[in-house]
């Protein structure tokens, strides 16, 4: 089972840079930050954690552009994944996001995942033209037109939201396939989208009974006839030793535990402690 860190970025405290050269010295797999654009003032949308409209952390409003953020990370790391908890590929135009995406994992030397989400916040959504009804839609689509980039030498797209004729767009990505993780809660429903769309599952910060959610997602991987097993990654709180080694055996490949955005050295010391109670590096 690997491990992984989630910082929540800001224009605050300890940078990407920083906290991922930190994470990869100690022995951390993967390095994630999330996304949001921004943030409109007046939301009808529910806060999947507070239930309204109120945000459990102002850091929401603060969030680093993901891909910046990543770039700085992969100039000054060497062996660390590139990730995203979650972004938001829905907010993107697909040929400009796939440049994006291809640049990072050409100049990482292959080291990008991508992690998604539907997007809670369907008020935002609809700021960049994305109708709440059709999240999961658009970002199939968003996708799809993506790997038709990353993977064709001629790429084009015809759906019901993107359209693009026949184009040339290099750099290709390193790796022949970028891992692409969907962050939602576990119902038959998502996995049911995860299995024929991503490659794994992210689970959300409040996730429970996850021995018998993997067995769905194993379930429904099988009856979509995907080969192997999906990737899961689970996300945590504090350390808990009997807990890892459940989820162990229930099939989570990865754990992601948050840090906090506070100074560089306070940080460093978080992951060195929690380093040594996983017993990496």
């Amino acid at each position: 089972m690997r491990y992984g860190i989630v910082l929540f970025t800001s224009d605050r405290g300890i940078t990407p840079a920083e906290a991922a050269v930190a994470a990869e010295g100690v022995g951390f797999d993967t390095f994630y930050v999330p996304e949001h654009t921004h943030i409109p003032v007046v939301r009808a949308a529910a806060h999947p954690r507070t239930g309204d409209a109120s945000l459990p952390d102002d850091r929401y409003l603060r969030t680093l552009d993901p891909w910046v953020a990543l770039g700085t990370v992969a100039a000054v790391t060497s062996r660390i994944g590139l990730s995203t908890a979650v972004a938001l590929p829905a907010e993107h135009h697909p040929i400009t996001l796939a440049k994006t995406i291809a640049s990072l994992d050409h100049l990482s030397g292959g080291r990008v995942s991508l992690g998604v989400g539907f997007g809670w916040n369907t008020d935002e959504l609809a700021h960049h033209g994305v109708p709440a009804n059709k999240r999961r839609t658009v970002l199939r689509e968003h996708l799809d037109a993506m790997r038709a980039i990353w993977t064709e030498e001629e790429a084009s797209f015809a759906g019901e939201f993107v359209q693009f004729g026949a184009s040339w767009s290099w750099p290709k990505p390193v790796q022949k396939r970028i891992p692409v993780l969907l962050g939602a809660a576990g119902t038959e429903k998502t996995f049911g989208w995860l299995a024929d769309h991503a490659d794994g599952w992210i689970t959300t910060p409040t996730e429970a009974g996850l021995d018998s959610k993997i067995a769905l997602l194993q379930r429904v991987w099988r009856e979509h006839e995907r080969a192997g097993n999906p990737e899961i990654v689970a996300l945590a709180g504090r350390h808990n030793a009997e807990q890892l080694a459940q989820w162990a055996d229930f099939g989570v490949t990865e754990v992601v535990f948050g840090m906090p955005d506070r100074a560089p050295e306070e940080v460093q010391a978080y992951l060195a402690r929690l380093a040594g109670k996983l017993g990496i590096g």
